[in-house]
């Protein structure tokens, strides 16, 4: 699942490329996002820390931890996003 960003299908794209093919987006634009589940098929959360609210982020990253469901933080290039991508593979 990805939290936060806007116009995210290029990240979506390239993510497909490797091997992730379910991806859930939650964009938290709008205050009813605060109060969403995480779905239940979710294997790892990335929080893309430069589109997101700290409030949001606090959330998310709570949320899933009650789950027990990892969480990688990242900015919105596909560098930082590589980075991340390295520590899920090997964890």
């Amino acid at each position: 699942m990805i939290a936060g960003g806007d116009r995210i299908e290029p990240i979506v794209e390239r993510l497909q490329q490797q091997g992730f093919m379910v991806i859930t987006h939650l964009d938290g634009r709008k205050p009813k996002m605060m109060i969403k589940e995480i779905p239940r098929k979710v294997d790892v959360v990335l929080i893309l820390t430069d589109y997101i609210s700290h409030n949001l982020s606090i959330i998310v990253k709570k949320k899933a931890q009650e789950k027990s469901i990892p969480v990688y933080f990242s900015k919105r290039s596909w560098t930082s996003i590589s980075c991340e991508l390295k520590k899920i593979k090997t964890a």
